[in-house]
C-alpha cells in the first residue's frame, strides 16, 4: 500500500461518511481518483468492508464482557467461528497467544443474558473451561488504525 492509498485509509477510518471530493481535496486528488484507487483497495482485499460504529447501551446491551476460552484438544479458527457464530451476543472472537486459545467478546442486556451466553459457549463440547471479566468502563473506544503509525496524516 503506497503513501497516498494511507492516507485515504486513515481518512476512511477517522469518517467512513467522508466524501471522495473530502479525501482528495486533502490527498490531492481528484474525486474520481480517490474512488478508483478505493475500488482496489477493496478488490485487493486491504479494505475489507465499510461499517457503522453504534452505541451499545442505545441497542440495549447494558453489559459487555470478555471470555477466554480454554478449548479442549486443537480447535481451529474455522471450528471457533462455526461454532460461536450463531450466538447473537458474541460480537468478536480472537485466537490469542498465552494460557487461553481465544478471547470471544459480548455484548447483552443483562447479568442473565450473559450467563446464559457463557452457557451456550461452553455448551458445544470443544471448550474445557472458560474465565469471564465483565467490563465496567470503557476508557478509549476508537477503530483500528491502518498499518502505519502515519496512516491518518494528511
Amino acid at each position: 500500500m503506497d503513501t497516498v492509498n494511507r492516507k485515504i485509509v486513515g481518512h476512511l477510518l477517522r469518517d467512513g461518511r467522508a466524501t471522495y471530493a473530502d479525501i482528495g481535496d486533502a490527498v490531492g486528488l481528484s474525486a474520481p481518483a480517490v474512488k478508483r484507487r478505493v475500488d482496489l483497495m477493496l478488490a485487493r482485499g486491504e479494505i475489507a468492508g465499510f461499517t457503522v460504529r453504534v452505541s451499545p447501551e442505545e441497542l440495549g446491551w447494558g453489559v459487555e464482557a470478555y471470555v477466554e476460552l480454554f478449548c479442549r484438544g486443537n480447535v481451529s479458527p474455522a471450528t471457533l467461528r462455526r461454532d460461536l457464530a450463531a450466538i447473537p451476543e458474541v460480537v468478536r472472537v480472537d485466537t490469542v497467544t498465552g494460557e487461553a486459545d481465544a478471547m470471544v467478546q459480548i455484548m447483552a442486556g443483562g447479568m442473565a443474558d450473559i450467563e446464559r451466553t457463557v452457557e451456550a459457549i461452553r455448551a458445544g463440547g470443544r471448550v474445557d473451561k472458560t474465565r469471564t471479566s465483565l467490563v465496567m468502563t470503557r476508557v478509549i473506544d476508537r477503530p483500528a488504525r491502518s498499518g502505519s503509525p502515519t496512516a491518518g496524516e494528511g
